[in-house]
């Protein structure tokens, strides 16, 4: 439940950025020769990339041309001439061919295999368990746990956090006061991943004793049998099958998770990889009145994600995504950085997640290093050298130059920004200079789910489908940002022109969206 990296900002943001909309177009005044400059400053860098984009196309054509025309007019008895000498000496022809075989055997053995994104599942529960802002207030008051003043706070929070009334929490935290036994917390769990589980191998069709990989990421709540466990006797998985089990690790704990597997399914061959992301809300909402710990009671809502990856290449053709690449980010060797997401008593002896005042700029740190790592591997040359040069002037000649900024919009195509809370899908839009589209699909999660931690990138992927926007040959960086503190970043490719899966997230309510997201 560290996901609420956003949150400590949130709770103090009433700036600009907190007033943003997705479905409203901000009207601005530009002066004619201001809007003129713009539209030509715009043209020019798209033809320096497209130029630099295509160099050596354009340099190794004309080459090309200049090669043909040259061998068309070759007289033929040269060519008679070669044929016969690589005829008669077969010593040569058999040892390179030898070696041709060896090369290309050794590379396809040593080459990594990709890695398919077969289908996903993500939980929707109930309708009995949403919970409006007001509601909340009203439960939180009659539970008796806390001050008005933390109440107040509270409300506070909710009413900038960009939720809306139609998020859940579990059936544990309905009761007055709330009911937070062990029991109780399992039986959270299970619905929530029996849930995933159940609708992803309904809609993949594949068989529980098929999974050969089992990865489970739960931060806060890890019981005894474990959760990867659980899930291993409800579905009887079979003896062998690779189960890991990961706790502590935060809302970047979903691409954590896919990493692994990632790894695991380049050395079993011809298998199946189920990668299951949750929270648990029972037993780990603050009963106190800290106030930095606070902010998580009024974020996290009921959410997971059920994942299914596959090394097999016949499931290329009716899988829905290839994964590219995953970058990770750690900071935790800086004190700050450990303590600014921390699980800890207060005063009193109740235990929370207590978030730092330095969350933001952490969180900042954080994404440049990760993005200065991701960047070289996604960007278009062209992006690369513009920021080199910049670094160069900087170095050599003034270090008041700003860093160059690349154009993340060139590399992909949907943005996926861990919905941890308002602030950071704001700073993200900002920093990245990213559209209002762009930030939709967090902004959109955000509001209908609330903060589901890891699974929230998931949720996002799942509101871009429903859309109809996910065409072959997208790309799609999904990012997430953890305690420890941690960034993590997964960047996917589309196979095909991407429709949702049956009984997904956003069926019941894709219509209505985007919304208005009030202050």
């Amino acid at each position: 439940m560290d996901g609420g990296v956003a949150s400590s900002a949130a709770a103090d943001k009433t700036t600009a950025h907190g007033d943003a909309t997705v479905n409203v177009h901000v009207q601005h005044t530009y002066k004619l020769p201001d809007f003129l400059n713009s539209v030509k400053i715009k043209y020019v860098k798209l033809g320096y990339h497209y130029l630099i984009s295509n160099f050596l196309t354009l340099c190794l054509l004309p080459l090309i041309i200049v090669v043909t025309i040259q061998t068309m007019q070759t007289n033929p008895n040269d060519l008679i001439q070669l044929w016969l000498h690589l005829k008669y000496n077969l010593v040569s022809v058999l040892t390179f061919s030898a070696f041709l075989v060896f090369g290309s055997t050794f590379y396809i053995l040593t080459r990594p295999r990709p890695v398919y994104l077969v289908d996903y599942a993500c939980y929707r529960p109930r309708d009995s368990l949403k919970l409006s802002l007001e509601h909340f207030i009203d439960r939180i008051r009659l539970a008796g746990y806390f001050d008005e003043s933390s109440i107040q706070f509270q409300r506070k929070i909710l009413e900038r956090s960009g939720l809306g009334d139609d998020t859940y929490l579990p059936e544990a935290m309905h009761f007055v006061p709330p009911q937070t036994s062990m029991q109780a917390a399992r039986e959270e769990s299970e619905q929530v991943i029996f849930g995933s589980l159940d609708n992803l191998f309904a809609n993949s069709k594949i068989k529980p004793k098929d999974i050969g990989i089992l990865v489970v990421n739960s931060s806060l709540f890890n019981p005894t049998p474990s959760l990867s466990s659980m899930i291993v006797n409800r579905y009887k998985l079979r003896g062998n099958v690779k189960s890991f089990n990961l706790g502590g690790m935060g809302c970047s704990a979903g691409v954590i998770a896919v990493d692994l597997a990632k790894d695991l399914l380049q050395v079993h061959r011809n298998t199946y990889a189920v990668v299951v992301s949750t929270e648990n809300i029972t037993q780990n909402s603050y009963r106190g009145i800290k106030k930095s710990m606070l902010i998580p009671n009024c974020l996290f809502r009921v959410g997971g994600s059920a994942v299914l990856l596959s090394n097999k290449s016949s499931d290329k053709t009716r899988a829905k995504y290839k994964l590219v690449h995953v970058v990770r980010t750690h900071k935790g060797s800086d004190e700050k950085a450990f303590r600014c997401v921390y699980q800890e008593e207060d005063s009193d002896g109740k235990t929370g997640v207590s978030l730092s005042k330095d969350l933001m700029a952490i969180a900042g740190g954080a994404l440049k290093t990760n993005i200065t790592t991701l960047g070289p591997l996604v960007l278009p040359i062209s992006e690369q050298l513009l920021f080199f040069a910049t670094l160069v002037v900087k170095k050599l000649f003034s270090k008041n130059v700003k860093p160059y900024i690349p154009d993340f919009k060139l590399a992909f195509d949907h943005f996926c920004i861990h919905a941890g809370g308002r602030a950071v899908i704001d700073e993200l839009e900002t920093n990245l200079e990213l559209m209002p589209v762009h930030v939709e699909p967090s902004r959109m999660t955000l509001h209908r789910f609330g903060n589901t931690s890891s699974s929230s990138i998931w949720y996002e992927l799942a509101y871009t489908e429903a859309k109809g926007r996910m065409r072959k040959g997208n790309r799609v960086w999904q990012i997430a940002f953890g305690s420890g503190f941690k960034c993590n970043s997964a960047v996917w490719e589309a196979l095909r022109n991407v429709k949702p899966s049956e009984n997904g997230p956003w069926e019941d309510c894709i219509d209505k969206y985007p919304v208005k997201i009030v202050q």
